[in-house]
């Protein structure tokens, strides 16, 4: 597994008008560290767009280590001459997980149920996705995610609730994506389990930036 860090420019009009308000534009550029024709759920490529002292940085995990030497350097923070680190840094990781041990997360998700719907005559339709708005349902939703991946929700806080909409082209209905921001500790029960969580992403709209479950020593 791999995860690299983009910092992206933000004095970049390019990045601050059309990438950073459209998760779709986002979801290109990340698949650009890769071949053309490689799809996301074979590079197993997740990510999560994060502001850090605000400058906007692109963290990206794959099963494919990832080439990102065509990525337009104007999207990209300059140089530093005393900042050692690279940019877009990339670095293997290993998941060395035990039971019951205990660890900090960070998962950035689109919280939602499926809705049924059926014609008049009692036909089924296809679902949709309805997002859950409430903080209690999203913890809720949550812990089922985390029942489902082996582990337990210790603590968690709920932050940084937002809509966005997803432009995939001139004339085409955007996709409205709701997201929100969850961090806190939770313990390993099952690591295998836990170990794919992380490896394949949790909930919906992982191209969009949804899914990446990140873990850390307390």
């Amino acid at each position: 597994m791999y995860l690299s860090r983009l910092q992206l420019n933000p004095n970049t009009r390019e990045v601050w008008r059309t990438h950073l308000g459209n998760p779709y534009r986002i979801h290109q550029m990340v698949m650009h560290g890769f071949p053309d024709d490689t799809r996301r759920e074979k590079a197993q490529a997740l990510h999560r767009l994060e502001i850090r002292h605000n400058t906007p940085v692109l963290l990206v995990q794959s099963a494919l280590e990832p080439d990102w030497s065509t990525i337009n350097l104007d999207y990209l923070t300059p140089p530093d001459p005393f900042d050692a680190q690279l940019n877009p840094a990339v670095k293997p990781v290993t998941l060395s997980l035990q039971a019951s041990q205990v660890l900090n997360f960070r998962l950035c998700a689109n919280p939602t149920i499926k809705k049924v719907r059926r014609y008049e005559n009692g036909e089924r339709r296809h679902s949709n996705r309805v997002p859950l708005l409430r903080e209690n349902e999203q913890i809720e939703w949550l812990q089922k995610q985390a029942e489902a991946g082996g582990f337990t929700v210790l603590r968690v806080t709920v932050s940084q609730a937002q809509q966005q909409k997803i432009w995939k082209g001139k004339g085409i209905t955007p996709i409205t994506l709701y997201t929100v921001q969850f961090d806190g500790y939770l313990r390993v029960e099952e690591p295998d389990k836990l170990q794919e969580a992380v490896l394949t992403g949790i909930g919906p709209s992982k191209a969009f930036g949804c899914g990446l479950l990140s873990l850390a020593p307390v």
